[in-house]
């Protein structure tokens, strides 16, 4: 039984992999690479390209923190860096620079498939990397694994948090369609927005707690 400290460690992970992976501003992305393929094409890819990510996450989960303490690179230092970067991805959610980008990326990938005539295997770029499994999300689970550190139960709850958001994308993938039409791209776009304004905040938090942490200095109060 989680006491209540873990609890909220638990909720903090999984409200952070869930507004990093940001699946439902993904979602529109996937909807739109896999219309030319049909539901069962729109499936496979949904599935595959959620057990890429799920590879690709846990291993630097795990592998990240030996290879950083291998680099000499300190947590705090880590966690100040994985802030910054957590809080560029947000000021492109809020205006969404982000969802321009991907938008613009899976144009390209539609239009290469259009050329050849042919369905590619979407599943690992660019669905698995990066629009599940980017750098943001690769930090975020570095970063929760090493503050976690030998703890097995703080472990199993960044395992617990990243499989559930995986297993909660691949859902809304398999959705998609259905999904879109009934949100619309407006809403679907405020909801990226207010994703992006919690993950601001968040990584803030991060960039504090490292330069705190890396300058040894005290909080008042």
């Amino acid at each position: 039984m989680l006491n209540e400290l873990q609890v909220e460690q638990a909720v903090a992970a999984f409200v952070t992999f869930f507004v990093v992976i940001d699946a439902v501003g993904v979602a529109p992305v996937f909807a739109s690479l896999t219309a030319p393929g049909g539901a069962a094409y729109a499936r496979r890819m949904a599935i595959k390209s959620s057990v890429v990510a799920t590879i690709i996450m846990f291993f630097f989960a795990f592998a990240g923190p030996w290879l950083l303490g291998h680099l000499g690179i300190s947590l705090d230092a880590f966690r100040a860096a994985g802030g910054a970067l957590l809080f560029l991805i947000a000021i492109e959610m809020v205006f969404e620079k982000r969802q321009q980008r991907q938008k613009s990326r899976a144009d390209q990938v539609l239009a290469e498939e259009e050329a050849a005539g042919r369905l590619d295997d979407i599943s690992v770029f660019p669905i698995g990397i990066p629009m599940i499994a980017g750098p943001g999300s690769i930090a975020t689970a570095m970063l929760y694994m090493q503050n976690a550190g030998s703890d097995p139960v703080s472990i199993g709850i960044v395992s617990a948090a990243i499989a559930a958001n995986l297993l909660l994308t691949c859902l809304i993938f398999l959705a998609a369609g259905p999904l879109i039409r009934v949100m619309g791209q407006s809403v679907a776009g405020a909801v990226t927005r207010i994703f992006g304004v919690i993950l601001a905040a968040l990584a803030v938090q991060l960039m504090i707690d490292g330069i705190i942490g890396a300058f040894g200095l005290q909080v008042a109060g």
